[in-house]
């Protein structure tokens, strides 16, 4: 069979049409090329690429492995993450949390991933970051690099939240409620509630911005943990953290906030839009739980006298007089309220049903609680704790708190403990050449609190302390809380609920106790994945102090060389009892590029 002949026109049309296609996929696979090897989309596509490796669960055994390998010394290091981690908080994704329910906020709540879908990455930092400005200036001022987000700036400069200008961000001082500036607003609180003298030492405000309020009260001695959730506004807790000022990332949802019931002699809210009277005022009654009796409530803003929210603030002011708070002001759009120091109020006739929880409640328990629907029993203390019989700061640092017999013999271990801390601290200082003291550590945690005695014996120095009292162990905080420090409940099984680089100075002392089950030799989680958490929330040339048995010590060094720490090892203090070594590591200013 013969050969059909098309005409020349129509051959030469197919033929030009396939060369066409060739050339063009040549000439795409060379520009492509030149586009993952000399410009950073390549870098991009294989971050994009590392970070589904790193978050895949595709094989939990392989990340198993890589851990055991660390402890054992046989993996040199860890891997960085990609760069769109730089802001990461594992437990508060919005990519994964998005998913869950809205109800009651439950979605922006604390949602932590199984350990095994936990990037086992080191967290970089962005590009341009710089050394942190130092306190007091980094009240006033911070590098924008080091955090470029400008939401808030663009949002709220008007009112005198925070503003660009040159390579910082700059902050007046001012909030939706205090355009004109806290000192101002402070002031005009100080007309009707004990600012100055050291009656009030202890603040919690809800719904705080970028900490304003409470980065001012500390002029007055006043000690304020500020926490907002992770929302639109994406980083007002960095920016907390980043200007030297006591915060933490959380939301008031369907659980208790991680606090011991009457811990705070101030609670504040500055337009924080939480709704106190929803179902049957179970906001309010969780403001009540952890108020001190005799305390004093602040609310500024919605919906205090608010127009067409007149019947939200008659419901507000109801369940006041339920619980027979007492009224002390309304001025404008700020009505402030304090707490009765007795239980003689409830029961009574009110709206909302409001009760007493019963005899065997016991309202100090708040790690993963859900909120609870009946009011806390200020007799449940059973100790003088009211805000007016407890000391005034700081004579309240160094009196033993009777609430310190939540361990046996609590008053006897409260004074050993802070005995020993003063020891032990002089012996930091002088032998150990770490930071404290100086300006270049202004953010402090220490993971293992117990009665506070690492934070006492640094209250001289320029610095705060966030402490950590473990959820799986005796239940200390309340008593931490009465001499005037701060601090939470957390799971270190967990991530903690912080932006990454929130840090100067982190202490532990027992790290091992953290990951094991109390009495038995059976671990919880692993010593890698904590080591990994403490990392992120560190900051570039932070500092690490690591105590615990020998064996433990040189588990934890080889740990800290693969995630890029620079340590040594160090004998404990003279006259120390039992077998203790102590690390000292220092976290490198690595970067991604």
């Amino acid at each position: 069979m013969g050969h059909v002949n098309l005409p020349v026109s129509k051959r030469n049309t197919r033929q030009w049409r396939l060369l066409d296609i060739v050339s063009l996929a040549f000439f795409g696979l060379v520009v492509l090329f030149f586009l993952l090897v000399f410009t950073r989309l390549g870098d991009s596509l294989a971050a994009s690429g590392r970070q589904t490796l790193l978050l895949s669960n595709a094989d939990p055994g392989q990340r198993q492995r890589i851990m055991e390998l660390v402890e054992a010394g046989q993996k040199q290091a860890i891997e960085a993450c990609p760069a769109a981690a730089v802001d990461h908080m594992p437990c508060e994704d919005p990519r994964r949390n998005s998913q869950l329910s809205r109800e009651m906020n439950y979605y922006r709540e604390r949602h932590c991933p199984p350990p095994d879908e936990t990037p086992l990455c080191l967290i970089p930092p962005p590009d341009g970051y710089k050394i942190p400005v130092q306190w007091p200036e980094s009240l006033h001022k911070i590098w924008h690099s080091n955090m470029p987000h400008n939401k808030i700036a663009d949002r709220k400069g008007h009112q005198g939240w925070m503003k660009q200008e040159g390579p910082h961000f700059i902050f007046p001082g001012g909030g939706t409620m205090f355009p004109d500036g806290a000192v101002q607003y402070i002031e005009k609180l100080g007309q009707y509630i004990p600012i100055k003298g050291g009656t009030l030492r202890t603040a919690l405000d809800m719904g705080c911005g970028v900490a304003s309020f409470g980065g001012y009260l500390l002029a007055e001695d006043i000690l304020t943990v500020s926490f907002a959730p992770r929302d639109s506004h994406k980083s007002q807790i960095q920016f907390a953290l980043e200007r030297g000022v006591p915060a933490f990332v959380a939301m008031l949802g369907t659980r208790k906030l991680p606090f011991p019931a009457f811990s705070f002699d101030l609670v504040h809210c500055s337009r924080c839009l939480i709704p106190f009277t929803a179902y049957n005022a179970t906001y309010f009654i969780e403001v009540d739980r952890v108020l001190r009796p005799g305390g004093y409530l602040v609310i500024s803003g919605p919906p205090v006298q608010w127009p067409k929210q007149d019947k939200e603030w008659a419901d507000l002011q109801s369940v006041a007089r339920a619980l027979c708070y007492e009224l002390i002001a309304v001025d404008g759009n700020t009505v402030i309220w304090k707490k009765p120091t007795g239980d003689s109020c409830l029961p009574n006739q009110n709206e909302f049903g409001l009760e007493l929880c019963s005899e065997s409640d016991d309202p100090n328990r708040a790690w993963y609680m859900k909120l609870n629907r009946c009011v806390s029993r200020t007799s449940s203390a059973k100790e003088a704790i009211s805000v007016g019989t407890i000391p005034k700061w700081p004579d309240r640092l160094a009196k033993a708190p009777s609430r310190a017999g939540v361990v046996k013999k609590g008053l006897d271990v409260f004074n050993a403990d802070t005995r020993r801390w003063e020891r032990r601290i002089s012996y930091y200082k002088k032998s150990l050449n770490l930071k404290l003291g100086t300006p270049a550590v202004r953010n402090v945690m220490d993971m293992n609190a117990f009665f506070g005695g690492f934070a006492a014996a640094i209250r001289s120095d320029p610095v705060w302390v966030m402490n950590v009292v473990p959820s799986h162990k005796p239940a200390t905080l309340a008593a931490l809380y009465d001499r005037g420090l701060i601090g939470v409940y957390h799971d270190w099984c967990e991530p903690f609920s912080t932006y990454p680089r929130s840090y100067d100075f982190i202490h532990v002392s027992g790290i091992e106790s953290l990951v094991r089950y109390p009495g038995f030799d059976k671990r919880r989680c692993n010593l890698v994945d904590l080591m990994v958490e403490m990392d992120r929330i560190l900051r570039p040339e932070g500092t690490v102090v690591i105590r615990d048995h020998p064996e433990v010590i040189e588990r934890v060094n080889r740990i800290a060389r693969a995630i890029r720490w620079t340590a040594t090892i160090h004998e404990k203090e003279p006259g120390s009892q039992g077998r203790e070594r102590i690390l000292v590591a220092t976290k490198s200013f690595w970067k991604l590029h």
